[in-house]
């Protein structure tokens, strides 16, 4: 598939040529027309304040999570299973908003989608610090997962539209480096927070990370721009099919795409079964496991971070200048190696490689799919396209904490849970092998 714009879409057909309209004084600077075009200055901005974004709608709302559970689950009273059903409940919000997304975005744009799915996080994160019993943090977390969704799939979408594909995986690395900025702050700030406040410390913990989320809001909603060409008019939309949230009714997709997504749905749901295994769970396993104060706990978990702010650009990178095939390869094989080290439990200086590993890789397989998508779609369908693969991505996010907490209850220990996903990850690596060339892309998954 040829991801070239056509002349239509860039406003240079026939007469196009003789004559192109003047651009009103204040418009925002179009993306580039072609695949070998440079980025407009105005992407750059996008990628900052798309930066934002991942630091609250990931960042915090979801992998300050490992931080914060420990304190709440001791006030709470939480068992081993209730903690993996907090989390599997914000996966499940995250995997209903997956099926809603390519009709939200399409209805209002995905920058605003991207202000709806943050002021929803910022509001029930702060009412999570305000509740007393399991079954309501269950709820009002499960509805945190549905803003992280809106979210995540509606910037993803937006950086894609912005790049051609030489620069989409440099860029959507950039911006996703925001993840690995919450994981330094939850690692750092939100301990001391939570033992500066007391006894109700993890209440002020929770407050904290919704009134951040409520202010990268603002920023966002001023500073995001949809791409021009990245939403059809309303004549466009008018005449083409509603694509509802499942893969195989997709009629926008060509039986060659939709057999495409599947592939790479299938190595998606690979990295959601296991990335938030390791993401929800080593902190409790430093604690409970290594004797560690929350502190120090905290502070590896921070290292995670600082070590993720190279991850989405380095493999990024990678896949621009190699091949999206190589990029996930390589990438699984780091993840592969981080939780054999996690599961195997021999000793502090294993874990401190782990985390390094986990962290060097955190970011990269979704940097890599989205300029997947993009690729063999376009940036116009990429929101549909990266909420297909992303369903199989939320199915693994929901299977794998639960059955990690079962695992950890009949054990007593999260360790092999982290072997087993190991073994998810070497699956990862010999499908990513499998993965066929998108034709018109500069460089493509061969």
């Amino acid at each position: 598939m040829h991801d070239h714009p056509s002349s239509a879409a860039d406003g240079t057909g026939a007469q196009g040529r003789t004559a192109t309209p003047s651009a009103p004084p204040n418009a925002t600077p179009p993306p580039p027309s072609g695949p070998g075009a440079a980025a407009s200055r105005y992407g750059w901005v996008v990628v900052g304040a798309g930066f934002l974004v991942m630091f609250a709608c990931l960042g915090l709302a979801r992998f300050a999570f490992g931080v914060l559970l420990p304190p709440t689950a001791a006030a709470l009273d939480l068992s081993y299973a209730q903690r993996g059903y907090l989390g599997t409940g914000y996966f499940a919000g995250y995997l209903a908003m997956v099926a809603l997304a390519p009709a939200l975005t399409r209805r209002v744009g995905n920058r605003n989608a991207v202000a709806l799915g943050l002021a929803l996080i910022g509001a029930t994160l702060c009412a999570v610090g305000a509740t007393d019993s399991f079954g309501a943090a269950l709820a009002l977390y499960s509805l945190t997962g549905v803003g992280s969704g809106a979210a995540n799939i509606a910037m993803m979408a937006l950086i894609a539209g912005w790049f051609p594909p030489s620069l989409r995986g440099t860029a959507t690395g950039a911006v996703i480096a925001g993840n690995g900025m919450g994981i330094i702050y939850s690692g750092y700030m939100v301990p001391e927070v939570v033992r500066a406040a007391g006894a109700d410390g993890w209440r002020a913990g929770w407050v904290l990370l919704g009134a951040l989320c409520a202010a990268v809001c603002v920023v966002a909603w001023v500073l995001l721009r949809d791409a021009p060409g990245s939403r059809p008019d309303r004549a466009q939309a008018a005449g083409t099919p509603r694509p509802p949230g499942l893969l195989g009714r997709f009629p926008a997709f060509s039986a060659d795409e939709r057999g495409r997504l599947a592939h790479l749905g299938c190595i998606y749901l690979l990295f959601g079964l296991t990335y938030m295994v390791y993401g929800s769970f080593i902190v409790t396993t430093l604690v409970d496991e290594y004797g560690l104060g929350q502190d120090a706990a905290g502070r590896f978990w921070a290292w995670v971070g600082f070590f993720s702010l190279l991850s989405g650009p380095l493999f990024g990178r990678l896949s621009d200048a190699t091949s999206r095939r190589a990029g996930l390869m390589a990438t699984f094989a780091v993840q592969t190696v981080a939780y054999a080290l996690a599961g195997l439990a021999q000793g502090e200086t294993a874990v401190w490689i782990s985390v390094a590993l986990y962290g060097l890789s955190a970011w990269a397989i979704p940097t890599i799919m989205t300029a997947t998508v993009a690729d063999l779609l376009g940036p116009a369908r990429t929101a549909a396209g990266f909420s297909c693969i992303t369903f199989f991505f939320a199915v693994g996010q929901v299977a794998g904490p639960t059955a990690a907490g079962w695992v950890a209850e009949l054990t007593g220990s999260f360790a092999p849970a982290y072997l087993a996903s190991a073994c998810c990850t070497v699956l990862a690596v010999l499908l990513s092998r499998t993965l066929r060339r998108v034709r018109g892309a500069d460089r493509a998954t061969a």
